[in-house]
């Protein structure tokens, strides 16, 4: 089990990698639309992939998606109730494609494993400029649970989400880290997604934020070879939401 003072300086960590990636991807010229789509979808990239503003619909009250990974499959049931804005968020990125490609590029054991930079760095930047408003904190993160990553400064959230491998309930008390789903099938895939580069640079040998934001994936599979990746993410048929409560 993690000791006190271990977690609090995996957050401080955290709440640093998070400003620092805002800060850099702020700085980015406006994007094009050159390889806007993620690297897996082979259709004509949604247009909200480079303007936010172009993907901003009310989320069902509840839903389902699928992750497909390199590692298998993983359904997240998501709850709007919870947090609305991230929930909101969540679906309209999954629904534009914006996770498609992406890596998971910071899996820590016993804490969580974080995705959330697309495969282009023009739509990552994109999406950094374009923070939602704080939740209230209404749900634990324990295991299994699905949240949006919180910079050090509030209403900051943009794409970065992780998934809580023990109870790290703690984190309420470093902001305002609200869950928004939760996974309800293939949690043994998120125990099997690569570890070994463990934290990220500076404080370990895992890949930069700053140098993600900049580069892209052409960063991570250029130096991080091993890193499991989010192949394809997908709504799923919103009746089936809840179908297990």
């Amino acid at each position: 089990m993690t000791r006190p003072h271990a977690r609090t300086a995996a957050i401080i960590s955290f709440l640093i990698f998070a400003a620092a990636t805002l800060a850099v991807a702020a700085e980015k010229p406006a994007p094009t639309v050159e390889k806007a789509a993620a690297a897996a979808t082979k259709t004509e990239p949604h247009p909200g992939l480079l303007d936010p503003s172009l993907a901003a619909e009310r989320a069902p009250d509840a839903f389902r998606v699928k992750l497909e990974t390199t590692k298998g499959d993983v359904v997240i049931e998501v709850n709007r109730a919870w947090a609305p804005n991230g929930a909101d968020r969540f679906f309209n990125l999954v629904k534009i494609g914006y996770y498609d490609g992406a890596e998971f590029y910071r899996v820590i054991s016993g804490f969580m494993a974080q995705v959330g930079f697309a495969s282009d760095p023009a739509v990552s930047a994109a999406w950094a400029r374009a923070p939602i408003p704080d939740d209230p904190v209404t749900q634990s993160n324990t295991r299994g649970m699905v949240t949006f990553a919180q910079p050090a400064q509030p209403n900051a959230r943009t794409a970065q989400f992780f998934i809580n491998y023990g109870d790290n309930s703690y984190l309420k008390q470093h902001g305002a880290f609200a869950p928004f789903g939760k996974v309800v099938s293939g949690m043994e895939v998120v125990d099997a997604l690569y570890a070994g580069y463990g934290e990220g640079a500076p404080s370990g040998r895992g890949p930069s934020q700053s140098r993600i934001a900049r580069e892209g994936n052409a960063y991570l599979e250029a130096n991080f070879p091993k890193l499991d990746a989010i192949k394809r993410a997908t709504i799923l048929d919103v009746t089936n939401a809840g179908t297990d409560r």
